[in-house]
């Protein structure tokens, strides 16, 4: 009834490829709304698996989800609320190895992570793809919506050229699910407008919300040039990033408990469960890593472990940064060794 929209945008709708990467809260928002509005062809990427601390703000999960794949019970919401959708379950992390190939079978590519390292992934992909990339970011009660590369126009490098800079995810900083809920939609929103060619796209622009004052901002952004990303320099560069960590699994861990020479590093939360607890271990959240690297020796071997295996890998690559050589990522994290210590304990 909306003569913006129309058969003719429907039609557009049904027609639309859309992959969204990541299916934590913002996608959790994003997925329901483009399924509803008839996107003919949805992909998500996501390796991780649902956590009952998920359950605040990741609204289209349930308790029986917990320990499930993300992205096969997002599958399972979208084919429940609209079955006309082809939806592909990609349970992989975005990498450099899988980013091209993955983006060339869609026309939008949606941010739903909050991972650093990995916004700058999608926006070099994007780039080599010649993709749109709508963006969102959280931290704590504030959140940031743009869509960089739409129609030649500024990139996620343009507004952020410090590939550098730290930050921190919604399980270390700490968010209000409602929050994730407003930016993921307006997220949304975007990708429908892009799809229907109509309204004012958020190129060259960013919005700014703040949930506790209802007050909002629009700030304008300009191209730069001189950045300059062809598919030879994204492999040569992602392919370095992506051999750095190395990781252990969750069996070969258990082998070296007594080893006096390991120290087990857990960058996960104090609150966070289950408990797992190690002689030769220690905790730092991840989020204090970096101001309590003095408790550390750079000369121990280290095996580092969260939840689920993805902050070690940013833990470990921050203190490769500082020189520390002999570090491994623990497969599956806590979570994974849960389940082989109970298995050992029933045995």
């Amino acid at each position: 009834m909306l003569p913006e929209i129309g058969e003719t945008g429907q039609y557009k709708l049904l027609k639309s490829k859309v992959l969204i990467i990541g299916a934590g809260g913002l996608g959790a928002a994003i997925l329901p709304y483009l399924a509803a509005a008839g996107v003919g062809e949805i992909g998500i990427v996501d390796d991780d698996v649902v956590e009952l601390s998920n359950l605040q703000r990741q609204v289209i999960y349930k308790s029986s989800s917990v320990g499930k794949y993300k992205v096969e019970e997002a599958k399972a919401m979208i084919t429940a609320l609209n079955p006309d959708v082809r939806v592909s379950a990609i349970a992989e992390k975005l990498s450099g190895k899988n980013a091209i190939a993955l983006f060339e079978k869609y026309d939008i590519i949606v941010d739903a992570t909050d991972n650093l390292q990995i916004k700058y992934l999608i926006n070099d992909a994007c780039l080599i793809t010649d993709k749109p990339m709508v963006y969102g970011s959280i931290f704590r009660f504030q959140g940031q919506v743009s869509v960089f590369n739409y129609q030649n126009g500024p990139t996620y490098r343009c507004l952020y050229p410090d590939e550098n800079s730290s930050s921190v995810n919604c399980t270390d900083a700490g968010v209000i699910g409602i929050s994730v809920g407003i930016i993921g939609m307006l997220q949304a929103n975007e990708v429908i407008k892009m799809i229907l060619e109509t309204g004012e796209v958020l190129s060259g622009k960013i919005l700014v919300y703040n949930v506790l004052n209802n007050e909002q901002q629009k700030y304008d952004f300009e191209k730069n040039d001189s950045f300059v990303m062809d598919r030879n320099t994204f492999e040569e560069k992602y392919s370095q990033k992506e051999n750095r960590v190395e990781e252990i699994s969750a069996e070969a861990v258990l082998n070296q408990i007594d080893n006096e020479e390991v120290l087990f590093l857990d960058v996960r939360n104090e609150d966070e469960l289950p408990k797992i607890i190690f002689k030769n271990g220690i905790q730092i959240p991840l989020i204090n890593l970096e101001n309590e690297i003095e408790k550390l020796d750079s000369n121990q071997t280290i095996y580092v472990f969260c939840q689920s295996g993805i902050r070690s890998k940013i833990a470990v690559e921050l203190l490769q940064k500082m020189n520390f050589k002999n570090l491994k990522s623990v497969e599956g994290g806590a979570l994974a060794l849960k389940e082989l210590l109970t298995k050992e304990i029933k045995i």
